[in-house]
């Protein structure tokens, strides 16, 4: 899947607002509507295969993701954020049901990485959605700049409500500053790895799915030797490896 550089699917302005924000969103088709429509499929059939709470690292057990993950569709949105040299890291299917899809508490995801990795800038999710998203059912949230800032503090909250067992400090975010990320399927955004971002409970009728695809520069080193990445595969999206990465063939 290693290909030569195409034309960014970003523009100019797009990626210093990633670079500024932490964020951007992409409102256009992903995807052509067969391959979303492929792409929706095997979703729906490996939901019903593992259940909503067992498809994180899903492309380990059904490798017909790697088309998409490794596409060109997806490397030319990631490439101008990443960098050209870019190392497949993880992906996850998200699925809340209405009614009792639980919160997403405040959050980075460099602080659930910390030590897997050899570093957090530059790691990119890029969350597409499935299902349109919005308020109502719980869209993702973020805090724009906090990218930027240091590592956050973190209290206990309950598994009961929430899908982690702990947020970042209430004192530590500013609520009127976030901004929802509402999609229609097929639309995507693009977060970087140390911004903060949750969402709330889907308290709606409809259900909440979205697939997240996770690169990183292959700068960084995976430290093969973590606990956490034993058995963990990471691919060679694009480019080169610089940091002596060990990839699935």
């Amino acid at each position: 899947m290693n290909s030569p550089t195409r034309t960014s699917r970003l523009s100019g302005a797009e990626v210093d607002e990633y670079r500024r924000l932490g964020y951007v969103l992409f409102q256009q088709p992903v995807f052509g509507a067969a391959a979303f429509a492929r792409l929706g499929a095997i979703f729906e059939e490996d939901l019903g295969r593992y259940g909503e709470d067992d498809l994180d690292t899903i492309h380990f057990r059904d490798p017909r993701l790697l088309e998409f993950l490794l596409s060109d569709d997806i490397l030319d949105l990631v490439e101008p954020l990443v960098g050209p040299d870019i190392g497949l890291w993880s992906s996850h299917f998200i699925s809340k049901p209405p009614r009792t899809g639980k919160a997403t508490p405040w959050h980075t995801d460099a602080d659930y990485w910390r030590d897997r990795t050899s570093g957090a800038a530059g790691i990119c999710t890029l969350w597409l959605a499935i299902d349109q998203v919005n308020t109502e059912n719980g869209c993702m949230r973020v805090i724009p700049g906090s990218h930027l800032g240091g590592p956050s503090e973190y209290e206990a909250v309950s598994r009961d409500s929430n899908i982690f067992g702990r947020q970042i400090r209430s004192d530590q975010i500013d609520e009127r500053k976030a901004v929802d990320f509402e999609l229609h399927p097929n639309e995507c955004s693009l977060h970087e790895a140390r911004i903060i971002h949750g969402a709330a409970a889907n308290t709606s009728e409809r259900r909440r799915a979205g697939y997240t695809m996770r690169y990183f520069p292959t700068t960084i080193r995976i430290d093969a030797d973590h606990p956490m990445n034993r058995g963990h595969r990471i691919w060679l999206a694009r480019g080169r490896d610089r940091a002596g990465n060990t990839y699935e063939s």
